[in-house]
């Protein structure tokens, strides 16, 4: 067969693949300027970053796991979804310390404490929570921190490709594992949250399987595990939805509340998006649509992705991101997907509330395009932020699939298997062999500054040019200066440690909250923050939730972070917790951390 009858082949079975693939004119290396000096960044962008991790003791590399030999040919498409990163303050001393998973057998993990000097020190062995990639359980995808049991202290929960694992905290001194607490035995997970379902001020947990969790995949009876298609697969792992008891153990409620979704799921998040005061669950699923879960009042779920324009666009799902990015007090969500010039490009989504719409007929329009956040290279893990304290949420996603031979590219054989039937596709003995080569690899990362109405890409302008193949995303105040650093979880790659110099005359607020009533996280609690600056003298306002966990395989920092622009005044702090209290604090004080405990009363 001549090359050029291959190529026609292959772009007759690409275009087939996803109808909503567009092309575009599109060049990685075009989307953004150079490095700028520090200087000139900080005048014009208002923030730069340089990276730091050695100089902060952090020398973490992710290992890849190394699975059943049947699916030697194409291993890398297989093992590199691993790379996590979440921020804790596990010991309660004010300083925010960083939590890293590993994936190779026999790797471990990290749990760099925060020194308070600008350096970290790795804690994870003496404390018992390393050597968790051990021979017969699993190795690890992620890890996501949430006081279950209310004494203060956040406990750990590491999912697997595996024996999913619960770690009590034990005030900041060591950890425990928990056994018998009512978890499944074995989940093929890439990604999971804390988030209290029920609003009973319990946290509960919900666990998304990607593989299906039948399938032990270090010793495989056969090779037919791979999705049945590349848009609508419905042949993934399952889905748990753990109810916390109160006593320590969890019940497992996800068909008793109507969840029964078998999609390829890599990211997942919760939020109120319909406005009941529940948290919704959005599920970002790879070979197929996006799903979106109403909750009826902590009694059950119901789909709604498809009455709401979400689910009817298959896409990579791998990514779930929340930002109130218009100052509306309304939730965008982002969710990142494939681009990749002349071969595939789905374009990444940023879904936006449409206007009258509320409740379970809420409806969303995809402004990625139009916004300027479309377009991001085989995209991983996004998070919205305002890095510059200018008083909008700006966004950095990051990239990169498989690195390998830069002079070959398997496209072409992917492009083949893409179009294949169903039983085709299903058997991984199909696939063409990687042979070494890339995919998708080396892309430079993307730092969507917003300018207000549009997203402006500077990422290497403000000092981010690494072309590791990214996984996920954490932001974290990790110096307590009122500005917003970002770690960075690479697959087979360093964690990367990007501090963050901030124009001084810009203002930002911090609220850290602590439940009463309310599971004592907060996680759910909403903050609607009003205030006005010398660029809006007539006043804005934005909503931040504290979050159990979003993007990819990720946590931000537990604190919620407002940048205010110049000359901010702060009217008023509005904090819907879980618990249905409404409190309010006038005039909160600019420039500084507020700690709020729930009103007992």
């Amino acid at each position: 067969m001549s090359d050029i009858f291959k190529q026609i082949i292959a772009a007759l079975m690409l275009a087939g693949l996803l109808g909503s693939v567009v092309a575009v004119r599109y060049s990685q290396k075009s989307r953004t300027e150079n490095t700028l000096d520090k200087s000139v960044a900080l005048k014009r962008y208002e923030f730069f970053f340089q990276e730091s991790a050695h100089e902060a003791g952090i020398d973490f590399t992710h290992q890849a796991p190394t699975l059943d030999k049947k699916l030697e040919d194409i291993m890398p498409i297989i093992n590199s979804m691993g790379a996590s990163v979440s921020i804790v303050d596990f010991d309660r001393d004010g300083l925010l310390d960083i939590y890293v998973v590993n994936s190779g057998e026999g790797s471990k993990n990290r749990l760099y404490k925060n020194l308070g000097n600008g350096k970290f020190r790795d804690v994870a062995e003496e404390l018992g929570v390393a050597d968790l990639n051990q021979h017969g359980t699993g190795v690890c995808m992620g890890a996501v921190w949430g006081d279950y049991d209310n004494d203060g202290y956040e406990d750990l929960l590491v999912y697997k490709w595996g024996k999913p694992e619960l770690f009590h905290n034990d005030k900041g001194k060591g950890f425990t594992r928990v056994d018998n607490a009512g978890l499944p035995p074995w989940v093929n997970a890439n990604s999971a949250i804390w988030l209290d379902y029920d609003r009973d001020g319990h946290l509960d947990i919900f666990i998304a399987g990607y593989w299906d969790e039948k399938l032990d995949l270090w010793h495989l009876k056969d090779t037919n595990i791979m999705p049945e298609s590349f848009e609508y697969a419905k042949n993934g792992g399952r889905k748990y939805l753990l109810r916390n008891r109160g006593d320590g153990t969890f019940e497992d409620v996800t068909e008793k509340v109507g969840i029964n979704s078998r999609r390829w799921t890599l990211a997942v998040a919760a939020a109120d998006l319909c406005g009941s005061g529940y948290p919704d669950l959005f599920l970002a699923n790879d070979y197929g649509v996006s799903e979106v879960f109403a909750n009826r009042g902590g009694k059950e779920f119901v789909e709604i992705g498809k009455n709401c324009d979400i689910g009817t666009h298959p896409k990579s799902g791998m990514n779930v991101s929340f930002g109130d990015v218009f100052n509306r007090g309304q939730f965008s969500v982002y969710v990142s997907n494939i681009s990749e010039p002349r071969n595939l490009v789905q374009g990444n989504n940023l879904w936006v509330p449409k206007p009258g719409t509320s409740g379970e007929g809420l409806q969303f329009v995809n402004q990625a395009s139009s916004l300027g956040v479309e377009q991001g290279g085989w995209s991983w893990g996004g998070q919205f932020a305002d890095f510059s304290n200018h008083g909008m949420l700006d966004l950095y996603l990051t990239n990169g699939y498989i690195s390998a031979n830069k002079e070959d590219n398997y496209w072409f054989e992917y492009s083949l298997i893409a179009g294949a039937n169903k039983i085709f596709i299903a058997d991984a003995k199909n696939w063409p062999k990687m042979r070494g080569r890339s995919l998708s690899g080396y892309q430079t990362k993307c730092l969507w500054w917003n300018k207000g109405g549009k997203f402006v890409d500077i990422c290497k302008a403000v000092g981010v040019n690494d072309t590791f193949d990214g996984r996920a995303v954490a932001v974290a105040d990790l110096e307590n200066l009122g500005k917003l650093d970002l770690l960075v979880a690479n697959q087979k790659g360093p964690l990367l440690l990007y501090r963050n110099t901030v124009a001084k005359e810009n203002q930002w607020i911090q609220f850290e909250l602590e439940g009463t009533k309310s599971n004592r996280s907060a996680i759910g609690a909403r903050i609607t923050l009003h205030w006005k600056n010398e660029a809006r003298p007539e006043g804005q306002l934005q909503i931040q939730e504290v979050s159990g966990g979003n993007g990819y395989a990720s946590q931000n920092m537990r604190r919620l972070h407002f940048g205010l622009g110049k000359n901010a005044q702060v009217e008023k702090a509005v904090i819907n917790w879980p618990s249905g209290r409404e409190q309010t604090i006038a005039a909160p004080e600019v420039n500084k951390l507020h700690k709020i405990l729930e009103p007992s009363e």
